[in-house]
């Protein structure tokens, strides 16, 4: 059903005017009223009076009819979304070096002691997880 200005010409284009219309197309009608009122286009009085007929219309004619002076609201433009834009983290690349020597030294350690020269690696590993977890932050 076509409501608004123009709705009647819609009605009898398509020759739908003399069909019964329903209890959803009557509160389709009424929530058009309402709006109507909201946007100061219908007084109360009016809106009451206009909510009486529509209840006892019994085609789509009558309820055309009914809501045939009411000009349409104006189409308002969708409100652009903001755009999110995702920031990466700074890497800390001590705590990067420290993960990095907690993954690597418990299979570096069991592998020296299965080995001939296994108390050199193991200095070799402390040394070197020392020296990682004593450096100080670097200008990268």
């Amino acid at each position: 059903m076509t409501m608004g200005p123009g709705g009647q010409r819609a009605v009898s284009a398509t020759g739908s005017g003399h069909l019964r219309a329903s209890d959803a197309d009557r509160e389709q009608v009424i929530d058009t009223l309402k709006d109507a009122f909201v946007q100061g286009r219908l007084t109360k009085d009016e809106l009451g009076m206009r909510a009486g007929l529509v209840l006892a219309s019994r085609t789509y004619a009558d309820l055309t009819a009914i809501t045939a002076d009411i000009p349409a609201p104006p189409i308002e433009p969708p409100r652009p979304k903001p755009v999110r834009v995702q920031t990466r983290k700074p890497v800390n690349r001590k705590a990067v070096a420290c993960a990095t020597c907690m993954i690597i030294l418990p299979p570096a350690v069991g592998a020296a002691f299965l080995t001939f020269y296994g108390g050199f690696v193991i200095l070799l590993v402390f040394a070197f997880a020392g020296l990682v977890m004593t450096a100080g932050p670097s200008n990268y």
